[in-house]
């Protein structure tokens, strides 16, 4: 091929390639986890939230059968020393409603949520594309160790395989993770605040002196009544 040719062949493509249209990104509903501050030696809740989008596999938006109506929840928190207790438990919009299957397993530095809610006598009421985070669905309930160093963070990470949304029957034709792309996780963190130290008023010698004769003059007061006596 003619070389000019070729240059008016590559130039033709590229603005071919340049006129077509912009993908929209992919819909994808979020998973976030709040970020907290606490005290050593104190408990905090930590709340987690879904956010449902419009346009994704699940969702208020879609059918009945593919509604978000399941979730894992499993979240690694680090260094695991720094939590002395953790629970995580339904809280926000499902608090009130009676799910079908619920599990909370845990390990060292790990903890998870299972629960899943028939939809025709438990739907999830999400507000669909509300503002970010979206609607509160659990809490972590951490209990931050007393030898916590203050000035540190407990970072709280969603597993990326373990983490999911499904329908009441976990199809896996509208399963969402992050491997399909279409759900997002946000990680959250404790803060921890050093445990306030406690100190005693120190007391000066002049009044240590004043004490030390009042004490003195009393006693020999009661021994004087003693001997009258």
């Amino acid at each position: 091929m003619i070389p000019s040719m070729k240059k008016s062949l590559i130039a033709v493509l590229l603005f071919a390639v340049a006129q077509l249209p912009a993908q929209a990104p992919v819909p994808n509903d979020v998973v976030t986890a709040g970020t907290v501050t606490a005290t050593a030696g104190t408990s905090v809740d930590v709340p987690i939230y879904i956010r449902d989008t419009s346009g994704t596999p699940l969702g208020i938006d879609q059918p009945s059968g593919s509604r978000i109506q399941s979730y894992s929840l499993k979240v690694n928190y680090s260094p695991a020393a720094s939590v002395s207790a953790i629970t995580l438990s339904r809280a926000g919009i499902t608090q009130p409603l009676t799910p079908s299957f619920e599990s909370s397993p845990s390990g060292p530095g790990t903890i998870t949520l299972l629960d899943t809610f028939q939809e025709a006598t438990n739907l999830i009421p999400f507000t669909s594309n509300s503002p970010l985070p979206g609607n509160q669905v659990a809490a972590l309930h951490i209990t931050v160790s007393s030898a916590a160093a203050g000035g540190s963070t407990i970072t709280l990470t969603f597993d990326p395989v373990l983490t999911q949304l499904t329908d009441q029957a976990g199809n896996p034709a509208t399963r969402e993770t992050t491997a399909a792309v279409n759900l997002s996780l946000v990680n959250g963190a404790v803060n921890v605040l050093a445990a306030p130290v406690t100190t005693v008023p120190a007391t000066s010698p002049t009044a240590l002196a004043v004490l030390a004769g009042s004490l003195g003059i009393g006693g020999l007061w009661l021994l004087g009544r003693t001997r009258s006596a």
